[in-house]
This record gives structure tokens, sequence and C-alpha cells, in this order.
């Protein structure tokens, strides 16, 4: 696909520029001449059509306009260097950058790195999260943990190692069962239901396992993501569908427990997401075979 796009090197300068707030601190920054930026933003003003730089006094200004352009295309450059990074030879050094989805790193991957240091003391980790609802990736990041992409076209530069897979089934806080009681699951409709809008339809395929499609809660509480909703649940305030191994530290020591844990649904599989060009690093290694390792013991039940 053809894309019209203006010089690479004005917009570089101008976006330098903008955010110096000055021609000259541009150019000292960028090593070129006053004269330089100059003609660069001159070039662009033509190509867009309009002006980007105001008199004020001495100085150049940008205009509202021109500032609100120039931060699009900082966040752009940001991530054409993190793509630099990713799929360039990275620096030999003892850090090992990854990326996971915010549920999966506060509740499986950060409670279990302590693990890893111990084996690895002199390895750094340096932890980045997404959202669910992003499946895409922003930053920079030697290997990053994923739902299963399958055959997506985006993710063919990756090499995938399987981890686990997830099963869901309802989840409470001891607390609110000690007041409200679960024994059979008809009793869910005096609870209120927790859901959560990037995880949609998790009560509706869990009821239709358990063979009451038509259950209606109480009431109902929504959140935007999944994180938001745990928080909720482990408070007390209703029941939701959590996903396993991923939350099992929360069950084992007594924050969430599992009502019904012999109904359950399957969920999604995860994998270590390694950019195919990386250069294949001591630390990165051990620590891919650390996750193995670590998501081997997931328990089953």
């Amino acid at each position: 696909m053809s894309r019209d796009l203006p010089p690479l090197n004005a917009l570089r300068i101008f976006e330098t520029a903008a955010r110096a707030e000055s021609f000259t601190a541009a150019a000292s920054e960028l090593n070129i001449t006053h004269g330089a930026v100059s003609r660069q933003i001159k070039l662009l003003e033509e190509r867009l059509g309009q002006q980007l730089f105001v008199r004020q006094g001495k100085r150049s200004v940008a205009t509202d306009h021109a500032r609100a352009f120039a931060l699009e295309i900082s966040a752009l450059f940001d991530r054409m260097g993190d793509a630099t990074l990713r799929f360039g030879k990275s620096p030999r050094s003892r850090v090992v950058r990854v990326n996971a989805q915010t549920t999966l790193a506060m509740r499986w991957l950060i409670p279990r790195l302590p693990e890893f240091h111990a084996l690895h003391p002199n390895v750094e980790v340096v932890l980045t999260t997404a959202s669910s609802a992003d499946p895409g990736f922003r930053g920079s990041f030697d290997v990053a943990v994923r739902r299963d992409p399958g055959a997506a076209p985006e993710f063919r530069h990756f090499r995938k190692t399987p981890l686990f897979s997830e099963w869901r089934t309802v989840i409470a806080a001891p607390s609110l069962l000690e007041r409200q009681p679960l024994q059979r699951v008809s009793a869910l409709a005096r609870q209120t239901f927790i859901a959560t809008a990037t995880r949609a339809g998790d009560w509706e395929a869990w009821l239709t396992a358990a063979g009451r499609e038509s259950l209606r809660p109480a009431s109902f509480l929504r959140f935007d993501h999944f994180h938001v909703s745990l928080q909720a649940i482990v408070d007390g305030l209703g029941i939701g569908i959590g996903t396993l191994p991923t939350l099992s530290r929360d069950v084992t020591q007594g924050r969430l427990t599992l009502p019904f844990s012999e109904l359950r649904v399957a969920g999604a599989d995860y994998v270590a997401l390694v950019p195919a060009a990386a250069d294949g690093a001591r630390q990165l290694h051990d620590f891919i075979a650390w996750l193995v390792a670590v998501a081997s013991e997931a328990p089953s039940a």
C-alpha cells in the first residue's frame, strides 16, 4: 500500500523543535545549524499547507495545532525506536525485558519472580504490562507472554513457546461465602455477578456448562478490565468468573475460593513470544526455560 508521508528528516527536526520550543535548542540537540532547522520546518509547512511556528519576540514558537501534531509524531518515533530494539541485535547485557498482560503479570508472574532471581541473581527483569483489550505490542521487549495468537500473520516473526492452558470457574472471597454460602448453583441467583468488558461472555459460557443458562443474579457490577473486577471480587463485592492457574496463588493463600471448582470452562492457551531475530542471549534463554518449568507446575485442578 502506497503511503503519502512527509519527509522523515523534516518530521524529526520538527518534532525536536516543537519539543525543545526553540530552533536554536533543536539545532544544538541534533548537531545541525539553525538554518538547517528553519529550512526543514519551511519544507514541512509547505508540505502540510499551513504554518507550524509563529514569531514571539526573537523566538519561533509552535502553534497549538503544531504541538498536537508533534505529540502524535513523537509517539510514532517512540514506536519506531522500540521496534528497532525489538528486531535488532540487543546489546550484551544481563537484562531481560518482559511484556505480559496486566492480570497475568500481577497474579501469576510477579509473585514467582523471586524464584527466578534466586536462581539467576545477576539477571535483571524489566516488566511492562499490556491490556488484554490491546493484543498488539507497545514498547520494546525480549519476550512477551500472551494468549496464543494462533496463525495470525502479524505474529509470524515471533518464535512461540507453549506455557499453559487456562480454565475458568466461579471465584469468590471467602468472607462473602461465610455470609452467603453457596451450596448449590441455584443459590447464585441471590448473588451479585461481577462482569468484565474485556471478558464478555464469561458468565454465559459458565452457566451454559453448568446447565443453568436461564439463571439471573440479583444484580450486576461491571468493570472495564479484569484486574479491576478481581479487586472487587477479593473485596467481597460479588462473585465472578476467574482463570486458573493464573489465580492459583490467590486460592492457595486464601484470598479467593472456588465454590464450584468441578464446573469449569476451557480458557486460553498462553505462550512466550520471542522475536525471531533475537540474538539468543543466555539470560533470555534462562528466563524462557524458567517460564516453561514454572508453567509445568501449574495445578490441573
